[in-house]
């Protein structure tokens, strides 16, 4: 018999996450041909980044520790500011630099996934979120407790960090450099 729990949570981990660190290299690399550091500049590069780490956070709390009342508000809180975060970024940048269909394709999966993780793990941890709902907390509600077992075997987070560092935080961390370079240069030649 398949477990159903065990499932969801492998959908997530060798699913969900790694297509979403993907689609984040496929926005860097839409960023860098419409020429993001002459265009809208370190402002929605520096959004990008603080979406990735809205996201980053949850997603950390749900790999190194079990899920309680207190993880699932903060998770349910980060996607909801980084939806206003996305809704504001593509605010920002449509009037500065095109957004072409890769990017809207890929913005796509970068606010669904999201999405998806935080419905998945709502579900996985239904008594919690019940829990969550009905006001009906105890003591362990709102303390981080170290995973027992961690998620995807002994390897798993060190493999995904080091996958999420090549395809996501150094684009993007060289895309932040790039912008702040542009800026600078720019001031220096006004100045």
């Amino acid at each position: 018999m398949v477990d159903t729990t065990q499932l969801l949570i492998s959908f997530l981990l060798f699913i969900l996450l790694p297509i979403w660190g993907i689609a984040g290299f496929a926005d860097w690399l839409c960023h860098r041909a419409t020429d993001i550091e002459n265009t809208s500049g370190l402002k929605e590069s520096l959004m990008h980044s603080l979406m990735g780490i809205q996201i980053g956070v949850p997603i950390m709390l749900c790999l190194l520790f079990e899920i309680n009342v207190f993880t699932l508000v903060l998770c349910i809180l980060t996607w909801i500011l980084h939806e206003i975060v996305a809704h504001w970024d593509v605010h920002f940048a449509a009037p500065r630099r095109e957004i072409s269909i890769w990017e809207m394709h890929a913005h796509n999966y970068l606010g669904s996934l999201p999405m998806y993780m935080l419905v998945t793990i709502l579900i996985i941890n239904w008594p919690v979120f019940l829990k969550l709902l009905s006001l009906n907390f105890d003591g362990s509600s709102f303390s981080l407790m170290p995973l027992q077992t961690p998620h995807g075997g002994e390897g798993y987070l060190s493999a995904y960090l080091i996958f999420m560092a090549i395809f996501c935080a150094f684009p993007y961390f060289e895309e932040n450099i790039r912008c702040l370079r542009v800026m600078i240069k720019n001031r220096q030649q006004q100045a």
